[in-house]
């Protein structure tokens, strides 16, 4: 495969990028933050007397918390109905059946706001469905080919507000809607700011009912972004595309996004054991909210990288949780593979993460970051050894991953900071199959 930096518009000029943007929904963060529902709505253009769809799936209404949320609606005049219909790693056909549920009930130009509660599936889902619903088609219609016909979105439509019941996957803040296609074993996603959220509504209270081992494979997933962002290229090593609407999402890191992973790194390595051992600590809860917002803002305006590129085809074949695949291939990839391409910036890391690299070389304390994770995976007590404890991954599998990851993840691979072979992600691969033994 060949390495390029470049974007995706033909032609474009051979210099690097200058310009650099944040876009960011409205954020309203803390304990209760729930509990002004009302007021974030009044907020951004919705009246009490409108109606509006929350989507969820079956396990938040059996915790209450999807009654919670009514009733706050309710007492603020607003009338809502509930899908509870979302699936794990939702396929096209999962978020259709939403988009049906849509317009069914209100026609084609849908409900007055939206909300979606839950995970990343849950707000993925109500990213999805909002977009198709104000643009017109079907899902397909938005997803890039040769998957699907890779229309542009031209409105945003209705309003949108998340409210994320993990601390993980950065679905509130990001321009994206991950969605599986089962029936060619890949995941596509709907990509463009019309799909981001209005607002998000990050309130620990939600993410009490997390269970331990749920808490702990999404903190990975939120670790991975910030650290991912930390590493990847600074965005004038990238190239720079002729028309700005070309620009990529994920633009490569800048002091801006550096400040968060920074924030993130900290937040999320010094509280994770807390809320694993103690789910009803509000504090830590918060922090870890906080954490994966902050890497979301880092990982998902700078770039993910290789574990993620890598984690897609382990997703798609094995069917893993995405937070737990992160935390078997960052130690082998993140930590390991791209430690190279700037070691004094992976000493950083390493002491993030709460290392004492004093009296190391940069190379030795660079490496310290690797053995700082994995020793953090081991004190969850909850997420696998590797690959092979994850998903009964061997040697002979890893030739098919690493060409499904070159072939498949050029958007994320462009981001590493360091150039992959196919070769060079078969031994990634391998490395990532026991972290610990």
């Amino acid at each position: 495969m060949s390495y390029n930096r470049s974007v995706s518009a033909d032609p474009h000029e051979l210099s690097p990028e200058t310009v650099w943007e944040v876009q960011m929904p409205a954020i309203r963060v803390g304990a209760g933050a729930a509990d002004e529902l009302g007021y974030q709505l009044d907020q951004i253009g919705t009246t009490g007397d409108q109606r509006g769809l929350i989507v969820t799936d079956e396990n938040l209404v059996s915790v209450g918390h999807v009654g919670r949320i009514v009733d706050e609606l309710e007492s603020d005049g607003f009338d809502v109905d509930v899908f509870d219909g979302v699936e794990r790693e939702p396929s096209i056909s999962a978020v259709e059946a939403c988009i049906n549920f849509v317009r069914e009930e209100m026609g084609e130009g849908g409900y007055d706001f939206y909300l979606g509660l839950g995970g990343g599936s849950c707000m993925d889902t109500a990213k999805a469905t909002r977009a198709v619903v104000a643009n017109g088609g079907d899902v397909l219609d938005y997803v890039a080919a040769p998957t699907g016909a890779g229309e542009k979105l031209t409105d945003s439509g209705a309003p949108l507000i998340l409210l994320p019941t993990t601390a993980g996957t950065g679905s509130e803040i990001s321009p994206v809607a991950i969605l599986s296609v089962p029936e060619k074993n890949i995941k596509e996603g709907i990509s463009s700011p019309h799909v981001r959220a209005d607002a998000a509504v990050l309130d620990p209270t939600l993410t009490t009912t997390l269970p331990p081992d749920l808490t702990a494979k999404t903190a990975m997933d939120a670790l991975g972004h910030a650290i991912e962002g930390y590493t990847t290229h600074r965005y004038d090593n990238l190239l720079r595309a002729e028309d700005p609407a070309d620009r990529p999402v994920y633009a490569g890191r800048t002091g801006f996004t550096e400040m968060f992973s920074e924030k993130a790194i900290g937040l999320l390595s010094s509280n994770v054991r807390r809320v694993v051992n103690n789910g009803d600590d509000i504090e830590a809860r918060g922090a870890m909210l906080k954490g994966a917002l902050f890497g979301a803002i880092a990982g998902l305006t700078a770039g993910a990288s290789l574990a993620h590129a890598m984690a897609y085809p382990v997703g798609n074949n094995y069917h893993t949780n995405h937070g737990e695949t992160i935390a078997a291939l960052t130690p082998a990839s993140t930590l390991g593979y791209n430690v190279a391409s700037d070691p004094p910036r992976f000493a950083e890391v390493a002491e993030m993460l709460g290392a004492d690299t004093s009296g190391m070389s940069t190379h030795e304390a660079a490496n310290k970051a690797r053995e700082e994770f994995v020793n953090l995976q081991r004190d969850l007590n909850v997420l696998p050894s590797g690959l092979n404890e994850l998903a009964g991954i061997t040697t002979d599998d890893v030739g098919e991953l690493a060409e499904s990851t070159v072939e498949s993840q050029q958007r994320l691979l462009r981001c590493n900071p360091r150039p992959v072979t196919k070769d060079d992600v078969e031994e990634v691969f391998r490395d990532a199959l026991h972290n610990w033994k």
